[in-house]
């Protein structure tokens, strides 16, 4: 089992003829089943074109008429991005998977307010994507990391959702699906809605959780977690030494009026039953403890 992606989802890669839209959907179709997977590009100035024998279409609308699919991925320019969200989401897919980093908040918050009252989920923006091992992957995570199995990982960090998966796999545990929300101030999907679809995910028996200073997501996360979560969680927050009012890593990561620190963060963790380490390089450790040989690899 998996969540929000699987071996059946077809995909629209939007900014599918820039470079880095086509290096990152060439090496997606070449993991697992991605030559099913990767469906339709969008690009209104090439419409009827090709890219690696995927077709190009002038709309969202149109790609998702032709071919079905039902995810997009996003390569688009930061000034045009989200734009391109809003034309995903009139579209009707059920996921939208936004890699572009550096879209003005302002543009996030209009996009965020037209997406109210939709069907559409959305990943990111400025986030390295989502990956079911063995399967799909829609992102620029290296796939080779990612074993196939049971932990499920969300972390608004990419290079640490890379590292948490890498460390999992040398313990012999494989991954359900990995999930880089990203840490933008304005996006979509947050811990908290990762972990409910782990909960209810009957192939995920545990899962990585890695935050980052700066705003309250990972302490409303984890007081969910210790009313509801039935499963063991690991957490780790990112950007443990950054000065109050300084900025570290994503756009997100600011600490405000000494709210949002590391050490926060990780006591209300504590407190709500997440099994927290403070050594980034002990994350997959923690984890292997916790499960014990019952976490078998998936069939």
């Amino acid at each position: 089992m998996s969540i929000l992606i699987n071996k059946h989802s077809r995909v629209i890669t939007q900014g599918i003829t820039g470079k880095t839209g086509q290096f990152h959907t060439a090496m997606c179709r070449d993991y697992a089943s991605g030559k099913k997977c990767f469906v339709a590009g969008v690009n209104p100035k090439k419409a009827g074109e090709s890219f690696d024998g995927i077709p190009i279409f002038g709309t969202v609308k149109d790609a998702k008429a032709q071919t079905g699919a039902t995810v997009s991925v996003i390569y688009v320019p930061p000034p045009f991005a989200a734009a391109a969200i809003d034309e995903a989401v009139d579209a009707e897919l059920d996921l939208i998977v936004c890699i572009t980093e550096g879209i003005p908040v302002r543009d996030m918050i209009r996009t965020r307010h037209r997406m109210q009252g939709s069907k559409t989920i959305l990943l990111g923006p400025n986030c390295p994507g989502v990956i079911t091992p063995g399967e799909i992957k829609i992102g620029i995570m290296p796939g080779h990391i990612h074993k196939q199995g049971r932990i499920g990982v969300v972390s608004r960090s990419g290079t640490l959702t890379y590292e948490a998966a890498s460390q999992l796999g040398s313990f012999g545990l494989g991954q359900s699906t990995v999930v880089g929300i990203g840490g933008d101030p304005v996006g979509g999907l947050k811990h908290i809605d990762v972990l409910k679809m782990f909960n209810d995910d009957p192939g995920t028996d545990a899962v990585v959780m890695v935050g980052e200073i700066g705003g309250d997501a990972e302490e409303t996360c984890a007081r969910w977690i210790k009313d509801h979560m039935r499963k063991p969680v690991v957490g780790f927050i990112a950007g443990v030494t950054a000065p109050p009012g300084k900025r570290m890593g994503h756009a997100g990561a600011i600490i405000s009026g000494g709210k949002g620190t590391a050490q926060e963060k990780l006591s209300v963790m504590e407190e709500c039953g997440i099994h927290v380490t403070r050594n980034p390089a002990e994350m997959g450790k923690l984890l292997a403890s916790l499960v014990g040989p019952y976490c078998l690899p998936s069939d």
